[in-house]
């Protein structure tokens, strides 16, 4: 088992004791706080596809405006 030494802000710390399982360590709420942390994140990551091809850059924020325009000129 690696030994760090971390500072926390005594809010930060308030929170992990708020959510300490009975009988959990300290060390042992973090950890799993992290773990968990650490869960959430990797699964925002976008799917490779995203972003993928070619098109205007606003194109997620004027989509429908786009969209009018090419309905309109057919």
């Amino acid at each position: 088992m690696v030994r760090k030494t971390i500072t926390l802000p005594e809010s930060t710390a308030d929170l992990v004791r708020e959510v300490a399982r009975e009988g959990e360590s300290f060390s042992a709420t973090v950890t799993r706080l992290i773990e968990e942390g650490v869960r959430v994140v990797a699964d925002r990551r976008a799917p490779s596809y995203v972003a993928s091809g070619d098109g205007p850059a606003d194109l997620g924020e004027r989509v429908e405006e786009y969209l009018r325009k090419l309905a309109e000129s057919g």
